[in-house]
Formats: C-alpha cells, structure tokens, sequence
C-alpha cells in the first residue's frame, strides 16, 4: 500500500496541510552491490525507504519496507544519520515534511523482486554504476559506506 492507512485517516481530517512523519531508509550492501528501487509513481531510483508507522520503531520500519517492497530480509546493524528533509509538495497537493533515519542493513534472505505496487523495478547494483538516484539519496549511500560508528546529525 503507497499510503499507509494512517496517512489517509490524517488527510480527512487536515485536508494538504502539512504533516511531520518520521521515514526510515534501509541501505543494504551485499557483495559490493546495493539494492534499489525504481519508485511505481515517480519513476525515481533509490534507496528503500517507508514511513514509521505509529507506534513502530524505526529500524523495525526499515526492515519491514524492505521485505515488503523487495521480497529481501534484511538484519539493521546500525543506525547512520537523521536528518530532517524540507517540505515536498505532493500532485495531490499534499504537504509533508520526513525526518529520515538511515540504516546500514546485513542481507540475510531472499531474491530480490517487485514485491508491491510501489515499486516498477528492485534488484542488486553495482556501486560503481548506479541508476540515477537523487542526491538526498547518494548522500545516505555514502553515509552507509563512511559509517564510522557515530551516527550523523546536525548539531
């Protein structure tokens, strides 16, 4: 499901007003590879990512959207950074504003497929040529590859 049930029950009630949610981003590297998505309603590739559902901790997110939407069970080992994202404008005109955790992910099981409607495409990459993805998202890859042990956030 794109919108979590949640999501839709908010929206009858504040109409596009902007809504803070929490999002999680799995980066799951296996055999120098990365795995992707190519979004259903954008077109866009990238990392996997979700909202947090209420009452769900992050890294349980992460790895529930990643199994989910790719058929891939991951292990979270860490978490890598939080940031907060400025407003996105949805074509509905729906207003939201991500504070994203990042993971760095161990692949455990499974085949990687489209396991949703919300992706066109999921598979392996190799980290030296990768699909366009947006910047945000080539900032959380690296953040994953350089992770150091202290997570990221603005201080």
């Amino acid at each position: 499901m794109a919108t979590p049930e949640f999501i839709v029950e908010l929206r009858k009630k504040i109409g596009h007003d902007l809504l803070w949610l929490p999002g999680c981003t799995a980066v799951v590297i296996h055999e120098g590879k990365v795995l992707l998505g190519q979004r259903s309603d954008n077109g866009n590739w990238g990392l996997i990512t979700g909202i947090v559902e209420p009452g769900e901790d992050p890294g349980v997110a992460a790895r529930r959207e990643c199994l989910e939407e790719t058929g891939v069970d991951v292990e979270v080992e860490a978490l890598v950074g939080v940031k907060a994202y400025d407003v996105v404008r949805f074509p509905n005109g729906d207003l939201c504003q991500f504070l994203d955790h990042t993971f760095v992910c161990r692949y455990v099981r499974g085949e990687a497929r489209v396991a949703d409607d919300e992706s066109l495409t999921v598979g392996w990459y190799n980290l030296t040529d990768l699909p366009p993805i947006p910047e945000h998202q080539l900032e959380r890859l690296r953040a994953a590859q350089e992770f150091t042990g202290v997570t990221e956030f603005e201080r």
